[in-house]
């Protein structure tokens, strides 16, 4: 079980948890995650919540493989209202923002976020560590090799499950070093890796659980399951599904997902087969 501080609100991981994703963006890589209007995204995470979802976990710019990089403020103005919007309407939910930038970081904790969510395990931004720490908020530290342009571009590891823990050995390391008390790992699905590398790391999922942290599995839809099946991005749910129950076998704790509803049935039918 593990027990997060929220900005004082406690988030208690005792049985995964679903984070369920709303993009603010014109290019995020699966079309049905972009809302850009506030009273969409708001809908949208209402009827995430009413399906089981935890975490709505927002980001304002596509981070898919290949993408460019929006400004900080370009972030903010898409971002900060629906932020506001959620936290009035839906207080329950716990907000989580997809950013590596530090001011982003900042500014959307003040608006009522309280959990950071950066893809680059604060190897863009280093700053980012120290507003995490400041504002005592839950870090999900992201493993990616490379640069976001550039990542998919051919990507080599001698031991790709080795390699990547020992990166999270390391940034929890600085993440303790910076005081940051409650971090979430994620392997990073997609981000500089292979298929190859992709599910031999969903097969050795287990071993990071030796790191102490909750894992949180972001494979929902992506390129591996489309590609390997050779079908679009919007066929992926079965393919997405089958891939969320086995990273539950094998210790996942949070599933960051586009599809709420499907994956909190993983969570419940794995939940009564463990109770046999």
């Amino acid at each position: 079980m593990f027990t997060l501080n929220c900005k004082g609100r406690l988030l208690i991981i005792d049985k995964p948890i679903i984070m369920g994703i709303i993009n603010t963006t014109p290019d995020s890589f699966y079309s049905n995650s972009r809302k850009q209007s506030v009273d969409e995204a708001l809908r949208h995470a209402e009827k995430m919540l009413n399906e089981g979802a935890t975490i709505i976990d927002i980001g304002g710019q596509s981070t898919r493989p290949g993408s460019d990089q929006v400004g900080v403020e370009e972030e903010l103005n898409r971002i900060i209202p629906v932020i506001e919007t959620i936290n009035k309407h839906l207080p329950e939910a716990f907000i989580s923002i997809d950013t590596y930038y530090s001011k982003v970081a900042e500014e959307t904790i003040a608006a009522g976020a309280s959990i950071i969510n950066d893809i680059s395990g604060g190897t863009i931004d280093e700053k980012i560590l120290s507003i995490i720490a400041t504002n005592h908020v839950p870090y999900v530290c992201m493993h990616m090799k490379g640069k976001q342009q550039t990542m998919q571009q051919n990507p080599q590891y001698k031991d790709v499950t080795k390699e990547v823990l020992d990166f999270f050995i390391k940034r929890i390391g600085d993440c303790q070093k910076a005081e940051i008390n409650d971090v979430i790992v994620d392997i990073g699905f997609g981000f500089g890796k292979t298929i190859e590398h992709n599910f031999t790391l969903l097969k050795n999922l287990s071993v990071f659980k030796m790191l102490g942290t909750p894992l949180l599995l972001g494979i929902s839809r992506k390129s591996s399951i489309s590609k390997t099946l050779n079908i679009s991005t919007g066929e992926a749910l079965n393919g997405s599904t089958i891939l969320h129950t086995i990273g539950l076998l094998n210790g996942a704790n949070i599933l960051r997902v586009h599809d709420v509803k499907e994956a909190m049935e993983c969570v419940k039918l794995l939940d009564t087969y463990n109770k046999v």
